[in-house]
This record gives structure tokens, C-alpha cells and sequence, in this order.
């Protein structure tokens, strides 16, 4: 069953206010199964919009036919935010948000796709943090959407399990897209330029699940130079202008058959969580970027003009960089990390070694050796490792 509201073409405020206790209303009594259509026009929200009813669908008439502005938001830190599984989200604009744009929590089954989420003054520090996110969900596909202007991450998928990002144009974020702490995606054929950083592949400690099985491929990732205008104290503050991928102490991640362009800090940079200097309190915790393989990717014309994030440390680290290193910087960057507790006389095991089959300038930094010795040969990570499965969504 479809609920279709309609409103007259000149909205009055009263109107308006009509339409958004309409919308809510429906999110409340929605039933397993419904679709709540959003119709045609330019609409404002001032308040969070909540859906907590399982099956339902939200669907407007075109990302650019239905819009949800929130730029005037009174109540409330997102735009929608939803509690319940098997949730879909298809075919409209939110804007503006307060907080993040549509935040899913907890959810199994999530689909979104031809959505727009943007904040219109373009980049800025006072923006939401995340445009569509996911946390703590499983089976997510994310396809055919654009985001930009999150001061965090446009796409961000969380502590969740068996995820697909595809076909989708990310800009003018902090991070295009994000996969943090999460097991099983495929982030694939997504069109991600001018943010600060591509796409990030991290885990953290201290949160529920650690992340690991990530694939990134067929992606076009190019001019990811915008400055990074995250607040200095957040994690994605690190991250330096000009970074095409960025892995960070997760394990198992493919890079394949991308194609890296203009990205004028480094195309991939490869790190452990310590490069960070803050402390580790969680004793389960792998800081290290573990069983990375990248192969059949092309390169052009980066880290000609490198520069850091948004903190203080990022900012240090590439002057120390810029110092000590000749322009262009490598298209690949490794920090050099290795756990030695997983040493097998004295050699990394075969499925946690860092792999590279690609035609690409490289350093490895070997930052924390007691006498660190930089190296540009590629010969020790000449190597295949078992490729991980396709992700599919039940």
C-alpha cells in the first residue's frame, strides 16, 4: 500500500508545518510493508524525523523532485533516524541536517539507493558529520547516491557486517566513504573526488567488533585535495589533504583495478593505528594494517604537493615527510608497522603480509625501528595472497 500526501504548489508556513506532522505521523503509524511516498516539491523540516516500524520503504519522486530541507532544524541531531530492519530509502533529497543525514542504527536489511544527502554551504566544519550511516547493521547496500559537505564522512558504514557501496559520487567530505570497524564489503565502481581522503578503510579500538574482509576496487578516485576541515581532535582529523585510500590497522583489505588520479599527498597509505600517538587501552585491539593486498591499479600524478589533516600531529608528520622526502612523494606509503608477536621465525606469515603487484612508486617509512631505515624496494611485498569473496546481500 502507498500513502501519497499531497500539498498545494505554494506552500505556506502553516502548510508546511501540516506536511511535516504528516510525514511523521505516517513514520509512526507506518506498517510492515508500507511505502510512504514524498511528493514532489521543496519541503521544510525543523525537527528529527523518526521511523522505528520494520519493512518500510520512503520514497520520493527524484533526488532532484522531493526535497527535505533541515536548514532550519530545531529539534533533534539528524535528519532521519531509524531504529528498525528492512528499511529502505529511495529516491529523494535531505539537506542541511543539524546533525548526520539519515543515521540507521542497529538495523538488518538497510537499502539505499538514488538519495542525496548534502549540506548546501559546502564544506564546513559546522556540518553534520556523516550523510548516510549505517552503524551496527548487517546486509547494507549503498548504491547509486551522491553526498558531499560531511565533516566526517559522506558514506560511513560502522561496526556492521556484509556491506555493499557501489555506483555512487561522493565530494567535498572530510572522507568519501568510510568502512570502520565493519567485516565483509565491497566498496566498488564509486566515483569519489575532491574530498580530503577517498575512501578510509580503519579499525579502532574500543569498539564492538573489529573490522577485517574489505574489498575496494573499480572505484575512481581522483583530486581528493580538499583541505581537511574536521575538528582537530577527531580521528578522521588525521587524515592528510590529498590521500586517495587510506587502510588503518584493519586486516584482509584488496585494492584492485582503481583508477588513482591527482590525489597530491599519496594515492594509498598504509598505517597502523599507533602513527597516531594517542594511547590503546583495549588489550584486544590489532593496531596493524595486516593481509593487505593491492594489485592492478592505476596511478597518475600524485603526491606533488603534500599536506596534512586537520590536527596537529597529521600537520607535523608531513612536514617531517616533506623534509626528508623528495617531490613527488610515492604513490604508495607504508608506515612500516609489523607485529612481532605474530613472527614466525623471524618472517611475517604468508596471510598477513603486505602485498603489492602493481607498477608504482613506493616507500616503505620503517618509522618505528630503533634505526629506521626508509626504503623504496617493492621486492619484499612481491607477493599474491588468497583473494576474499564476493559480498552478496540475501
Amino acid at each position: 500500500m502507498k500513502l501519497l500526501f499531497l500539498l498545494m504548489l505554494i506552500v505556506t508556513v502553516a502548510q508546511a508545518q501540516d506536511f511535516q506532522d504528516q510525514l511523521q505521523k505516517l513514520l509512526i503509524e507506518a506498517k510492515p510493508g508500507q511505502v510512504i511516498e514524498i511528493p514532489e516539491g521543496n519541503y521544510e523540516i525543523n525537527r528529527q524525523l523518526n521511523l522505528m516500524v520494520n519493512g518500510v520503504t520512503i520514497k520520493g519522486q527524484g533526488i532532484d523532485k522531493s526535497i527535505l530541507s533541515f536548514k532550519n532544524q530545531k529539534q533533534g541531531a539528524e535528519g532521519f533516524s531509524v531504529t528498525a530492519n528492512n528499511i529502505t530509502f529511495e529516491d529523494f533529497t535531505v539537506q542541511d541536517m543539524k546533525g548526520d543525514g539519515i543515521k540507521i542504527t542497529r538495523s538488518k536489511g538497510v537499502t539505499i539507493r538514488r538519495m542525496r544527502v548534502e549540506w548546501t554551504n559546502g564544506p564546513d566544519v559546522n556540518n553534520g558529520a556523516y550523510g548516510l550511516y549505517p552503524v551496527m547493521c548487517k546486509d547494507v547496500l549503498i548504491e547509486n547516491s551522491v553526498v558531499s559537505g560531511a565533516s566526517d564522512a559522506g558514506i560511513y558504514v560502522g561496526q556492521s557486517r556484509n556491506i555493499i557501496i557501489r555506483n555512487n559520487e561522493v565530494f567535498h567530505n572530510v572522507a568519501g566513504i568510510e568502512v570502520e570497524n565493519s567485516i565483509a564489503a565491497d566498496v566498488y565502481n564509486n566515483y569519489v573526488h575532491d574530498n580530503t581522503g577517498g575512501i578510509l578503510v580503519f579499525d579502532m579500538p574500543d569498539l564492538t567488533i573489529y573490522g577485517e574482509s574489505s574489498r575496494v576496487y573499480k572505484n575512481k578516485i581522483h583530486h581528493n585535495n580538499l583541505s581537511n576541515f574536521a575538528p582537530p581532535t577527531n580521528i578522521v582529523g588525521d587524515v592528510p589533504a590529498g590521500t586517495g585510500l587510506m587502510v588503518t590497522a584493519n586486516r584482509y583489505v584488496e585494492a584492485f583495478e582503481n583508477d588513482f588520479y591527482q590525489n597530491k599527498t599519496s594515492h594509498i597509505v598504509l598505517v597502523s593505528y599507533m602513527i597516531t600517538g594517542r594511547d590503546i587501552d583495549d588489550e584486544d585491539y590489532n593496531p596493524f594494517p595486516e593481509g593487505i593486498y593491492i594489485y592492478n591499479n592505476k596511478y597518475n600524478e600524485g603526491g606533488y604537493d603534500p599536506e596534512g589533516g586537520s590536527s596537529e600531529m597529521s600537520q607535523d608528520l608531513i612536514e617531517v615527510l616533506r623534509e626528508s622526502l623528495p617531490l613527488p612523494f610515492p604513490d604508495i606509503i607504508y608506515d612500516g608497522s609489523i607485529n612481532t608477536d605474530t613472527l614466525e621465525d623471524g618472517r611475517v606469515p604468508k596471510h598477513l603480509r603486505i602485498c603489492i603487484k602493481d607498477k608504482a612508486t613506493f616507500i616503505n617509512l620503517d618509522a618505528f625501528s630503533n634505526d629506521s631505515r626508509p626504503s623504496t624496494d617493492l621486492k619484499p611485498f612481491d607477493c599474491e595472497l588468497e583473494k576474499l569473496p564476493e559480498i552478496s546481500i540475501p
